[in-house]
């Protein structure tokens, strides 16, 4: 796999720097025509890996330079590195890109529950966990334990907006053992009655912390729900 994206690489690389001397003043895709399959491949994997690149916080590179080591290579040329030097220059540049990236999620997450708790309406919690009530469900009602089942209708948003689940959409609400879910979503619902709709905004370290899930939510995540809590099913006792 390492070969073959190295190889997209340099295709795409060299079609890069070879039409940026051609079209200087045009935009980068401005006139081209991809007439064999070569072409297209090339142009193909010049967004995939530029794609790549901007996930990892790149942005910016000496494309001279990188055609220059490339050109090294090919032509078996002496180069400035050897492979094992340039493969950990590249590890540590990418883990400070990653650092960095990571310390800006953090400082966003901190600074929006900051401006969030000062929010007419908001309730924060000592463990951080914050809240608004939407509807209020019988304040003398039940509230489920960890070892209860709950049914929940949800929406979960990040804090830039974006939608990542959504049980409305589906038609169906969720159904999950309370003490199954992550930190925030189990504390938090223990202090809620059924008929109950909560705005709830956790944070990372009461979600999914520095692993985040998936490709929709990024690590250090901040996380916004809507929780409406439809049912108890209470544990059975053995």
């Amino acid at each position: 796999m390492k070969k073959v994206i190295l190889s997209m690489l340099c295709l795409s690389m060299i079609n890069a720097g070879l039409m940026a001397q051609k079209k200087k003043k045009e935009t980068k895709s401005e006139g081209i025509q991809m007439m064999s399959s070569i072409d297209s491949f090339s142009y193909a994997a010049g967004i995939t890996i530029a794609n790549q690149l901007k996930s990892q916080g790149i942005s910016q590179l000496n494309l001279p330079l990188m055609m220059i080591g490339m050109s090294d290579v090919l032509a078996n040329n002496k180069t400035l590195m050897t492979p094992e030097q340039a493969g950990m220059t590249l590890q540590q540049k990418l883990q400070e890109y990653n650092q960095k990236k990571t310390e800006a999620l953090k400082s966003k997450g901190v600074e929006f529950l900051e401006t969030c708790k000062k929010r007419s309406g908001v309730i924060a919690l000592p463990n951080g966990l914050q809240y608004e009530v939407l509807t209020a469900g019988d304040p003398n009602g039940m509230r489920p334990t960890k070892e209860d089942t709950v049914v929940v209708h949800y929406v979960g948003t990040l804090i830039d907006g974006t939608e990542f689940d959504n049980s409305v959409k589906r038609g169906e609400p969720a159904q999950f053992p309370l003490g199954g879910v992550i930190k925030g979503w189990t504390e938090i619902l223990q202090l809620m009655t059924v008929g109950s709709k909560w705005k709830v905004y956790i944070p990372s370290e009461l979600g999914y912390g520095e692993r985040g899930a998936g490709a929709s939510i990024p690590p250090f995540s901040t996380l916004i729900f809507e929780i409406d809590l439809k049912e108890i099913k209470p544990a059975i006792k053995k």
